[in-house]
């Protein structure tokens, strides 16, 4: 098991670099950088609506130093050359990207370009709202996912299981955003009832409620928003739960025990439960991360949640290169480890599982 283990972190560096060197890539091509940024807002060209992207009329264009960038004529070429330098656009791409990553490397992500702050600062001022989501969505999607897989699976065929399944299918199709837009028409002061407040994780004065009420005040925000990620999150899980507990009631050891005259109960969650859980359980790593990190992205913009969600989205939309990539690298490193970790739970859980005895 060392040997695994080892291999796969040795696998973490090419995939990791990979992952980032695409990205970087991709960014070089993109329009509308923060040097256009700043460009425009000196031109007064920019409208203050970054959430168009601001850069259609920003595009590199050759022609003279002056003119590297549309918008720039007439700007003073070293106002250019100093713009470059602040944003490090002065270097070449692949002594920025090895930059980068030797920064990376230990954990030094810089100073976002527009928020004036650290990038490692802001990451962790938005952690507790995506944590919140995160723990709460996961917590609600294995509370309702679980008993239900396992009274589809003991009631596979009936109308029971039929007409649960179309429940299903339309919470796996839907997208959680759509379900988010439509609880806002509905319970939110849209067209109809205003239930629940539409924005923020907490109330205005929060600091001054006792403690109690600041309980009910903060599951009063998350409800809409964990309703509306729930739906989504659930359908997998029920369906996996189902799926493996039909194959271990079809199996020997239950046929016997049920020879053996044990009550239902007994054998469903005495001898079938710790079996079948084995795939959900040791999924459960990865599906904390999916609802940590992916899930949330348009949740937190719909309802105005502060969140790592939304500071990424905002940090594309405004070209802050340092918060996109930083916020990438912890992601995807994240995403290694939790796939490390959920393969050792695995054999912890069941221990005929030997990784050693097949490539990674």
């Amino acid at each position: 098991m060392g040997a695994y283990i080892l291999r796969r972190l040795l696998l973490m560096i090419p995939t990791i670099v990979g992952i980032m060197g695409i990205s970087f890539l991709v960014v070089q091509f993109a329009p509308g950088g923060p040097v256009e940024q700043v460009i425009a807002q000196i031109q007064g060209s920019d409208s203050g609506d970054r959430l168009s992207g601001g850069a259609s009329d920003l595009q590199p264009v050759g022609g003279g130093e002056e003119a590297r960038y549309r918008g720039a004529q007439g700007l003073d070429p070293e106002l250019v050359a100093r713009l470059e330098k602040q944003f490090g656009f002065d270097k070449p791409p692949l002594t920025r990207f090895l930059d980068m990553m030797w920064n990376y490397i230990r954990f030094d992500f810089g100073e976002s370009f527009f928020r004036n702050a650290s990038v490692l600062d802001l990451i962790i001022d938005k952690l507790p709202v995506s944590i919140s989501l995160g723990v709460w969505i996961m917590i609600a999607s294995y509370a309702i996912s679980i008993p239900l897989g396992i009274r589809k699976a003991v009631k596979d065929g009936s109308s029971f299981d039929v007409w649960t399944s179309g429940i299903i299918i339309i919470g796996y199709a839907v997208p959680s955003f759509l379900f988010g837009i439509l609880l806002i028409v509905l319970f939110a002061g849209g067209s109809f009832l205003d239930w629940f407040p539409l924005r923020g994780l907490v109330s205005d004065n929060w600091s001054e409620l006792p403690w109690w009420q600041k309980i009910l005040d903060y599951f009063w925000h998350l409800t809409l928003p964990l309703i509306a990620l729930s739906l989504s999150a659930f359908a997998t899980t029920t369906l996996l739960t189902k799926n493996s507990f039909i194959d271990e009631i079809k199996k020997q050891y239950v046929v016997t025990a049920r020879a053996k005259g044990l009550p239902e109960r007994r054998v469903l969650y005495g001898h079938v439960f710790r079996n079948a859980m084995l795939i959900v359980i040791a999924g459960f790593p990865a599906s904390f991360i999916s609802a940590f990190f992916t899930g949330s992205l348009l949740i937190e913009n719909i309802f105005s949640l502060d969140g790592l969600g939304r500071l990424g989205y905002l940090a594309v939309i405004n070209r802050d290169y340092p918060i996109v990539f930083g916020t990438l690298y912890i992601f995807s490193l994240l995403g290694l480890v939790v796939g490390l970790v959920s393969d050792l739970i695995y054999t912890w859980i069941d221990p005929r599982i030997d990784f050693e005895k097949r490539e990674v």
